[in-house]
């Protein structure tokens, strides 16, 4: 489980969303990506920013698919 940190509204929203439909989100923090299921949005008020703590449970990464080669040209 991760907990990630924001303060983007939108994407707080978004993260709610997908709690209650119960459906993966992709999460970008940081220039990084995570992609897993949603179990807890919380708001932070004890800074000046109002800021958000996202609980996820990741998904493993997926296996990179092996470069097809092209039997005509082999």
């Amino acid at each position: 489980m991760l907990t990630l940190e924001t303060t983007d509204l939108k994407e707080a929203r978004r993260s709610r969303i997908a709690q209650f439909s119960g459906r993966s989100a992709t999460l970008t923090v940081g220039g990084t990506s995570v992609t897993g299921l949603v179990r807890a949005v919380r708001e932070d008020n004890s800074g000046e920013v109002p800021r958000w703590l996202v609980t996820v449970i990741a998904d493993p990464p997926r296996a990179a698919a092996a470069p097809r080669v092209n039997r005509a040209q082999a």
